[in-house]
């Protein structure tokens, strides 16, 4: 996922930096990390500590974008919750590993950030100890789940006792319920988007635009733009008005996020990514790019190798060749660009605050430039 390159400087007068809160939210990681692994050795259970090392370790780097969005949008309005809205990113970074760590599990993916994903790290030490193929992917697949399970637990936990202010309007468990409800729906519309996302390989010549566009807001939009963004915007108390234009500009903003990350999964550079750029063919992704393609004659190139676990370097590099060459990258750049002018209109609305829209703003144009 994608990090802005620009960062909001300064919040409010006499308050510390967007940055110097970020920074917390860093120390806030490890913190949280740590509490809930002395939790699992005062529980005794030595395989549940080296579960959390193995988790710590995948919660290390990233591009902290989710926090950063609840930490801007709640400065920008603002808000007056910064021990809160710290608690609270730090949430949303942590629901964004346990989907992450879940993901690799589904797609059967080696590496995250370049560094074995935590399947990987527990089926290769079971392959080390002579296990069978069978139990070596029984292993990584269990590991993976629970460690996942873990961090959504963790996150719920952070949400729900996130030091807010007693005063209102409205009063602090009224927000504390809001908040809790956002993280419920938005945990469902993800888990609803990850299925579809599943399933859609199964029949991917039924697969719509549509669809796909629907996925990516579930999948994706949700959890990354939608609940952060929301989530700064309940803490800063803003009215309802307000809090409907952002979920739509967020929804809009995060469906070109998504569209935009599957452009990376076919042609982004893998050391920038950090992931195969086979990866999304061999598995069979059903994106924007086959759904495009399905109407022209890069399609028999790439419906040759859709799904094919042995699909070679040379290969991709003959699908993304046909993609280039019969304009289906091009088409799925301007759908990018669409819902990007779309979540673009609905921040130049009068009732966005000149700064939320110009806090939004740099994330629109950092989508417009990100490489990873």
């Amino acid at each position: 996922m994608c990090e802005t390159t620009e960062t909001a400087r300064t919040s409010r007068p006499g308050t510390v930096t967007v940055d110097d809160e970020l920074r917390r939210v860093e120390a806030d990681v490890a913190r949280h990390l740590g509490a809930a692994r002395e939790r699992a050795v005062a529980a005794g259970g030595a395989a549940a500590v080296a579960l959390w090392d193995a988790v710590a370790d995948a919660a290390r780097g990233g591009k902290r974008l989710r926090p950063r969005l609840v930490l801007d949008v709640h400065a920008a309005l603002r808000g007056s919750e910064d021990d809160a809205a710290r608690q609270v990113a730090t949430a949303f970074e942590m629901l964004h590993t346990a989907f992450c760590i879940h993901d690799d599990v589904i797609d059967a993916d080696q590496l995250r950030h370049g560094r074995p994903t935590v399947a990987r790290r527990y089926a290769e030490a079971a392959r080390t100890a002579g296990a069978g193929p069978q139990t070596v992917r029984a292993t990584g697949t269990g590991a993976g789940v629970l460690a996942g399970d873990l961090l959504l637990t963790l996150a719920l936990r952070l949400v729900a006792t996130a030091p807010l202010r007693a005063d209102g309007p409205p009063p602090g468990d009224t927000v504390r319920t809001a908040l809790l409800d956002l993280v419920d729906d938005v945990v469902q519309r993800t888990a609803a988007g990850e299925l579809d996302d599943v399933l859609a390989p199964a029949g991917p010549s039924t697969v719509t635009l549509e669809d796909v566009v629907l996925t990516a807001a579930h999948k994706t939009a949700e959890y990354t733009f939608v609940g952060p963004v929301i989530a700064a915007a309940l803490l800063a108390r803003a009215d309802a008005e307000l809090v409907d234009v952002l979920r739509r500009a967020a929804r809009a903003l995060g469906i070109a996020y998504q569209l935009s990350d599957d452009l990376l999964g076919t042609f982004g550079d893998e050391r920038e990514t950090g992931k195969s750029a086979r990866g999304d063919l061999a598995e069979g992704k059903v994106t924007a790019l086959v759904v495009l393609a399905r109407d022209t004659l890069a399609w028999p190139v790439l419906a040759a190798h859709l799904g094919d676990r042995s699909v070679t370097d040379e290969q991709a590099d003959a699908v993304r060749v046909a993609l280039e060459a019969h304009g289906v990258r091009r088409d799925a750049e301007e759908l990018v660009g669409l819902y990007t002018a779309t979540a673009t209109g609905l921040l130049d609305e009068p009732v966005v605050p000149a700064a939320v829209r110009d806090t939004l703003h740099r994330h629109v144009r950092a989508l417009a430039g990100r490489t990873r």
